[in-house]
């Protein structure tokens, strides 16, 4: 193996937790009681419509997490648009942490392997990971957005691949979603690592598991 390739959401960012998993109880807790099927599809609406009603290139993660959120509020609360700066702080307080607890590992990691992310972003991810200080660590940055190709199709995969100089049996995908990781690397012709820190993981075809990030140096030897 010459190259391990992360997802950024629910990977690098927490344990095996999705940002719909992680947001929604930040709302609960400032007051807004909906519904989960109701929450979701304002989340999602919100998500999908980000890169078309914003310009995203620039911003950091706590940036980009409070206008996904101002959509959520526009839907569900448009009268309590004022939460939005603090769900989005704690969002990124919780993120950050994990940032500076991987990044002893991602340091080590990059001595022994080409590293890169494959992730479906808003197109502005390089600049998200510029400014948490995790840009350096990797040798290519396949965002969704900018790419226009998403997991689990083979081609974004394939072009971290290649950015990296390695063929896809060279590569390492670790991820969060069995869906769009695992299968995605197996589509792929790549090995896969499942990131989730439930103590029954799905199984999905991934080669290995792990609880987070921080456990991959010592799942790999």
């Amino acid at each position: 193996m010459k190259a391990i390739l992360f997802d950024f959401g629910g990977t690098l960012d927490a344990d095996g937790a999705t940002w719909l998993e992680r947001f929604y109880p930040l709302y609960k807790g400032s007051g807004i009681n909906v519904g989960r099927d109701r929450f979701d599809r304002a989340f999602y609406d919100s998500d999908d419509a980000l890169p078309a009603r914003h310009a995203l290139e620039g911003l950091d993660l706590e940036q980009t997490a409070r206008l996904q959120a101002s959509g959520v509020l526009g839907a569900l609360a448009p009268e309590r648009a004022d939460l939005a700066p603090g769900i989005a702080a704690r969002f990124a307080a919780d993120s950050r942490r994990q940032f500076e607890r991987l990044k002893p590992p991602l340091d080590r990691l990059a001595r022994r392997y080409r590293l890169g992310v494959v992730s479906n972003f808003y197109g502005n991810l390089d600049g998200v990971l510029r400014a948490e200080g995790l840009r350096g660590f990797f040798g290519v940055v396949a965002d969704s957005g900018v790419l226009g190709a998403a997991k689990p199709a083979p081609g974004i995969f394939l072009h971290a691949a290649r950015a990296l100089g390695c063929g896809a049996g060279d590569c390492l995908m670790v991820g969060d979603s069995p869906a769009r990781d695992v299968a995605g690397a197996r589509g792929a012709g790549m090995k896969s690592v499942l990131v989730c820190a439930r103590a029954e993981a799905p199984a999905a075809g991934q080669d290995r598991t792990v609880a987070s990030v921080a456990e991959l140096e010592a799942a790999l030897g």
